[in-house]
């Protein structure tokens, strides 16, 4: 059977119930393309009942976060931002206090690329709760303070911790270093050379987008995105940046691991790529010339509906 008859068939048959989109890439051409409809949200605000097509923006939720990783490349690229390398606290020069701090003195913004910032932090509650570390950030009055005086719970670069703090210290030195908020340099840095449609990054009440999980695009522009990964950056995104940020470096699982920002399957079935809540994903394989993006309304229930239409394609 065909993919698009395999993937009408799960939609039929109700299999992915929570299906808002579908965008699949072969050899830099899109080969298939399906919408649903069905309630959605931006962030936490009902949009109501939506009858997606392709030009409908939706929020990419956590796969904001492998977007920003892109700008880090390029803003370095463009000798905005330092290495990974570089002091993470020494980027906040406002927070003397934690700067002098010697037990935060080893912490690098490649300890925020990877997650492993050794920070307490705990995204296990709804993201409607205060008691969520990303909503507790969002409602502090300075984020990046809020992030950084976390207590220290090990060493940094031991483990990997879920963090949306570190994507959020990630854009505030993108910005800080292009001199601009973060989604007007990703206007004129990615998106506008990538011949990007309209997009929206939303904001929290202190006007800063949030880096972590904001980011609004119609899903044949994320699959853009991934396309653009898969053809090594052309030009836009610098291809040694690309190396890097696909390099496994951090074990989540068997088979699993973490780069920059970007989730690596190292399995049997390999891909890279972004996952965020609802069942936002964008996944590339290279062997295969292949790009997945795929939206979905099943915010904060956990599982993935859309998990039937995923796999026929990767199995396809």
């Amino acid at each position: 059977m065909a993919l698009a008859e395999q993937v009408d068939e799960i939609l039929r048959a109700g299999k992915a119930p929570h299906f808002h989109g579908l965008v699949v890439m072969r050899s830099g051409e899109v080969v298939l393309e399906r919408y649903g409809s069905g309630p959605d949200y931006r962030l936490g605000d009902s949009l109501g009942h939506v009858e997606f097509d392709r030009d409908t923006l939706h929020d990419l939720r956590s796969v904001s976060k492998s977007v920003v990783a892109l700008l880090y490349g390029i803003a370095l690229g463009e000798g905005l931002v330092p290495e990974p390398g570089a002091g993470l606290v020494a980027q906040f020069p406002e927070y003397q206090d934690l700067a002098a701090d010697p037990a935060r003195a080893h912490l690098t913004i490649e300890h925020a690329l990877t997650m492993t910032l050794g920070l307490e932090w705990n995204e296990d509650a709804p993201y409607t709760s205060p008691a969520n570390s990303e909503i507790a950030m969002e409602l502090a009055p300075d984020r990046y303070r809020y992030v950084l005086e976390r207590p220290i719970i090990e060493e940094a670069g031991k483990r990997w911790l879920y963090c949306g703090g570190a994507t959020a210290l990630i854009g505030g030195i993108i910005a800080r270093g292009a001199g601009k908020p973060l989604e007007e340099y990703a206007a004129t840095a990615l998106f506008e050379p990538l011949g990007t449609g309209a997009f929206e990054w939303s904001k929290g009440e202190h006007g800063t987008v949030s880096a972590a999980a904001g980011l609004r695009l119609r899903p044949v522009d994320l699959a853009a995105i991934g396309q653009l990964v898969l053809d090594g950056g052309r030009g836009i995104v610098p291809g040694e940046w690309l190396k890097e940020l696909l390099r496994p470096r951090v074990v989540l699982g068997e088979g699993f691991e973490y780069g920059y920002q970007w989730y690596v399957s190292t399995g049997e079935r390999r891909w890279a790529g972004g996952m965020g809540n609802g069942g936002q994903r964008l996944l590339i394989r290279p062997e295969d010339e292949l790009v997945v993006a795929v939206t979905a309304g099943e915010y904060d229930q956990g599982g993935s509906s859309t998990a039937a239409v995923l796999d026929a394609v990767l199995d396809a």
